[in-house]
């Protein structure tokens, strides 16, 4: 367990609302799309999203994020967890919109995986995300991953630039599948950083 410095906090359950806008934020909308398919009667999209990140397992779990919030208000937030060093085969009844996202997890087994890293429009280009790669980097490091690896669409150049800056690296692409989701991107794009050293400490002020 790492510790943590303020505004940086652990998540818990009654973030789930601010976890859902900024999952959708990082995913472009994609988020959105997948939760007004699995809404029941009289239940909205965002509820949905908020019911997943509430819940203990599963990627987007509220356990699996960190958040900052600074004055108690959620403005970014980081998502993510070791993926398995032996990759899983895909299951038959994987949606076709996430096909490539898991052919690409798939290629970094043993990573430590970035599901989400989210920055409200009006604090971002304030250093949230650079601050939040490196408690992905020191979590990694905690949890003896040699690498912290995330998917990032084409089209999102602006967190392209940063996780460049950031020292990663294209590892791979898979084309887009849209199936009635609205995107400008052609491709979903893996990106790898290598751990080192001093990553043991990236977290800390």
């Amino acid at each position: 367990m790492i510790e943590l410095s303020p505004p940086l906090r652990r998540a818990v359950p009654d973030d789930a609302a601010a976890l859902a806008e900024l999952v959708n934020m990082a995913g472009e909308g994609l988020p959105l799309h997948l939760w007004a398919g699995m809404a029941e009667p009289g239940q909205s999209p965002w509820e949905v999203g908020q019911q997943r990140a509430r819940r203990d397992e599963g990627g987007f779990s509220w356990r699996n994020a960190v958040v900052a919030a600074p004055a108690g208000k959620v403005i970014a937030a980081l998502v993510g967890y070791p993926l398995p060093a032996v990759p899983r085969p895909l299951p038959s009844d994987l949606p076709s919109l996430f096909r490539p996202l898991k052919q690409l997890e798939n290629l970094v087994p043993g990573t430590w995986y970035v599901n989400v890293l989210a920055v409200r429009p009006a604090q971002r280009r304030a250093g949230w995300g650079r601050r939040l790669i490196g408690v992905a980097a020191q979590l990694a490091w905690a949890a003896r991953c040699r690498a912290v690896s995330l998917v990032v669409a084409d089209g999102n150049l602006a967190a392209r630039r940063l996780y460049a800056a950031c020292g990663f690296h294209e590892a791979a692409r898979r084309p887009v599948v849209k199936n009635g989701w609205s995107s400008d991107s052609r491709d979903w794009v893996l990106m790898r950083r290598w751990l080192r050293a001093g990553d043991a400490g990236a977290a800390q002020p």
